[in-house]
């Protein structure tokens, strides 16, 4: 176990100055229960780190029927690699609201190596569907990229990632970037919404195997009552192209909600394409992983990043 400290700054959850005592609260016990690092722990663990993080709440990235979009940063307070990567915070296009301090642990591995993270929440069925989450998750990258001197980041160095419907929504980023549109009245639109690289995990990437009725996928998931002939856009096998960033899958094979197959074909659709890919398979992991197959996933997020944002990158091309 390491120890972490927290420094807050921004918006309370509910859009106002400042944070509740509520909050307060809860925070002190956290980071009580965060700092307390037994002697065992220090022995084993040689590489203990006292982490400071620097988390900006609640981060508004756009509006939609009077409701905020907003985006959690988490970043430590030195040695910064100045990549970004943004977290789809995504389960069957549902983006549940969290402490942000109760995701350091989950992105440990990232905070540590420099990285700063990004939290993106985007309109959340049933009240929104496939597409309007997509178009959500691209206005949150133009907003990252828009806000690069704020959070002292270099705007061409963005990854994306997530797990099921968040890895679906990384791979629309990753295949459907937009470039900047210079002439856009909105000003996010004159930011692209393109990435550099993208960590997928258990995937969906063809919606067509979903929106039939018979298969009961269209009320166990609301999200994906949208017009049919929407499916091909939305569906990130269907849009592949050489310009697309480099994407790493991660998959079990005994994923019986999103089958093996579906990592599979966007690997070899973006091979085909000369688009640098991979993937992992983990052998005997359902749809979701243990900690061991975690923990061997987040060792194979990290170099994939590390491979693609470590670097200077130019900025993105646009399509041709």
């Amino acid at each position: 176990m390491t120890a972490s400290k927290l420094l807050l700054r921004g918006q309370s959850a509910c859009g106002g100055p400042g944070t509740s005592v509520s909050y307060l609260l809860a925070l002190a016990i956290l980071l009580l229960a965060a700092t307390a690092v037994s002697a065992q722990d220090a022995q084993a663990d040689k590489k203990l780190t006292d982490l400071t993080i620097v988390i900006d709440a609640d981060v508004v990235y756009g509006h939609k029927y009077g409701l905020a979009l907003t985006y959690d940063a988490l970043q430590p307070n030195t040695d910064r690699n100045r990549a970004g990567v943004l977290f789809m915070v995504s389960g069957g296009w549902v983006s549940r609201w969290g402490p942000p301090e109760r995701a350091i642990e989950r992105f440990r591995h990232l905070l540590e190596t420099g990285y700063t993270v990004f939290l993106v929440r985007h309109g959340s069925s049933p009240r929104f569907v496939v597409p309007e989450c997509v178009n959500d998750v691209r206005r949150a990258v133009r907003h990252v990229r828009s806000s690069a001197k704020r959070f002292d980041i270099d705007p061409n160095r963005l990854g994306v990632f997530g797990g099921s419907t968040g890895g679906h929504l990384a791979l629309m980023l990753g295949t459907t970037g937009q470039d900047a549109n210079p002439k856009a009245k909105d000003p996010l639109q004159r930011y692209s919404s393109r990435v550099t690289a993208v960590v997928a995990f258990f995937p969906p990437t063809d919606l067509s195997k979903y929106l039939d009725p018979k298969l009961g996928f269209l009320e166990r998931f609301p999200a994906l009552k949208f017009d049919p002939k929407q499916s091909p856009d939305v569906s990130p096998l269907l849009q592949v192209t050489p310009d697309d960033a480099p994407a790493l899958m991660i998959h079990g094979d005994k994923d019986k909600l999103v089958p093996l197959f579906h990592s599979q074909t966007i690997h070899k659709a973006l091979g085909e394409k000369k688009v640098p890919s991979e993937l992992m398979v983990i052998e005997g992991a359902a749809h979701g992983f243990n900690p061991a197959d975690g923990k061997r996933a987040n060792a194979a997020t990290l170099k994939w990043f590390n491979r693609y944002l470590l670097k200077p990158a130019a900025a993105p091309a646009k399509k041709k």
